[in-house]
């Protein structure tokens, strides 16, 4: 079955027009499925936990994606309120503020700007969403221990270098 054409442009797109700090890669066996590397651009507060961060992500376009959002995920480990142990991302626009106007460039700047933004009052991770808010300083330290630089854990178990 054909991509339709709004998947072709918006590829297209991501290849001629990289985000900054995001690469998104489809699969050539299957171009609804992205591999996706996010560095952490935040530029805020050196205490965050995720300054600098690699951080690995899976996209998949669904069959009746605009009208439905991507489905992503974590690959990396991360210690994160609204990102579970299983790398589910609880994020607004990939839930009830989905719009088909959206793309997968703004869903992956979303995604980016979580990780300078975590919100502990809409949490996925309500253990770590309550450590955040009842020590912000040791969960951020928890986190730096999470944080991916230039080493990547693959669900294999080996360290690949990114």
């Amino acid at each position: 079955m054909a991509l339709p054409k709004r998947i072709i442009k918006e590829t297209e797109r991501l290849v001629a027009e990289p985000v900054p700090g995001i690469n998104a890669v489809p699969h050539e066996d299957n171009l609804r499925y992205f591999d996706v590397t996010v560095r952490s651009r935040i530029h805020g507060p050196t205490q965050s936990p995720y300054e600098g961060g690699i951080f690995r992500l899976e996209l998949f376009l669904p069959e009746d994606y605009p009208m439905t959002p991507p489905k992503i995920r974590f690959l990396t480990k991360i210690y994160h309120p609204n990102i579970d142990k299983l790398g589910r991302i609880c994020l607004d626009v990939l839930k009830g503020n989905w719009s088909p106007a959206l793309q997968i460039r703004t869903i992956l700047l979303s995604i980016q700007a979580l990780l300078g933004a975590p919100n502990p009052d809409d949490p996925l991770a309500n253990d770590v969403a309550q450590r955040w808010k009842e020590d912000e300083r040791a969960a951020i330290e928890t986190g730096n221990f999470y944080r991916p630089i230039g080493l990547e854990y693959s669900t294999r178990g080996a360290f690949t270098k990114l």
